[in-house]
C-alpha cells in the first residue's frame, strides 16, 4: 500500500504543486526587508559597537584610572596611562584602544565600576585604513558625546540584569 501511495505522489507531483502554491502564496505576502541605509532595524540595548568614554553630567570625564578595563581585555587592546591631579585624585593621560584588536567581548564595559568605558550603538564605523581604528582618548570622549543620550537609555534598560 505504501508502494503504491508513493507511486501516486510521484506520479501526480503533489511536492511540485505544494511548493508551487508556496511560492506564489509568498509573493502576494508583505514583504519582510528594509531598505538598509535609509531604515535601520531595531538594535537590542546590549548591543556592542563602537567604543566610548563618558562622562559626568558637570564634564568631569567618568573614569577613575583604575584600569581594571585593560586588566580584564583579553585582546590586550586597551593602553592606560594615569597620573594624580592636584585635588589627589587620579585621572588618565593617556586611554588608547586598538580596535583592530578589539573582540568587542564587552568584558572592558563590564569590569568599569563607574560605566566610563561602554560600547556604543555605532556599528557604522568602517574606515579606509587602519589609523583611523587606533582610537585615543579625544576620540573616546567625542564618541561618548556624540552617543550619550543612547548609551544611557540603553545602560537603564539593561540595568535589571547586571
Amino acid at each position: 500500500m505504501a508502494s503504491l501511495d508513493r507511486t501516486a505522489r510521484s506520479f501526480l507531483l503533489t511536492e511540485l504543486l505544494s511548493g508551487m502554491a508556496l511560492t506564489l502564496k509568498m509573493m502576494f505576502s508583505p514583504k519582510h526587508t528594509i531598505n538598509y541605509p535609509y531604515e535601520k532595524g531595531p538594535l537590542s540595548p546590549r548591543f556592542r559597537g563602537e567604543h566610548a568614554l563618558r562622562r559626568y553630567p558637570n564634564g568631569e570625564e567618568r573614569c577613575i584610572a583604575c584600569k581594571l578595563c585593560e586588566a580584564v581585555c583579553p585582546a590586550q587592546a586597551i593602553t592606560i596611562e594615569a597620573e594624580p591631579r592636584a585635588d589627589g585624585s587620579r585621572r588618565t593621560t593617556r586611554y588608547d584602544i586598538d580596535m583592530t584588536k578589539c573582540i568587542y567581548c564587552g568584558y572592558c564595559q563590564e569590569a568599569c565600576p563607574v560605566d566610563a568605558i561602554v560600547e556604543g550603538p555605532n556599528y557604522e564605523f568602517a574606515t579606509e585604513t587602519r589609523e583611523e581604528l587606533f582610537y585615543n582618548k579625544d576620540k573616546l570622549l567625542a564618541n561618548g558625546e556624540r552617543w550619550e543620550s543612547e548609551i544611557a537609555a540603553n545602560l537603564e534598560l539593561d540595568a535589571p540584569y547586571r
